[in-house]
């Protein structure tokens, strides 16, 4: 997945605008201070919690694809793993050891995309 953004605030400022949304009433409405908001676009404040992105998302009416950038570009900034992802591999050992294989045998891009295609073809 291709990603124009250079970080987090950016991503979020450009949808917000797309929607035509000001920073006023987007602050507002995820019951922040707009100096506030207006650090988190110029990349100087961190990303909010999942329960303010998943807001977000649902506010700027962002597709699946978008939603998983933005909480992967989150997670960039926070310098940690996206937050929508820790709970699932917490919660699931098998999870953690197939990273951990992916790792050891060092799976590249093209491994990981195939093993996702693989995945999307049982669900079908």
């Amino acid at each position: 997945m291709m990603n124009s953004y250079q970080n987090f605030g950016e991503f979020l400022q450009k949808k917000r605008e797309e929607k035509q949304i000001t920073l006023r009433k987007m602050a507002e409405l995820l019951g922040f201070s707009a100096p506030f908001l207006s650090d988190v676009e110029k990349d100087r404040r961190n990303p909010p919690d999942m329960k303010k992105l998943s807001m977000l998302a649902e506010i700027l009416q962002l597709s699946e694809e978008d939603k998983s950038l933005m909480l992967d570009l989150a997670g960039k900034k926070r310098n940690s793993v996206a937050p929508d992802l820790p709970e699932y591999i917490m919660e699931r050992d098998y999870v953690s050891a197939a990273l951990r294989t992916a790792r050891d045998l060092d799976a590249g891009e093209e491994e990981w995309l195939q093993f996702v295609e693989e995945l999307k073809k049982r669900k079908g």
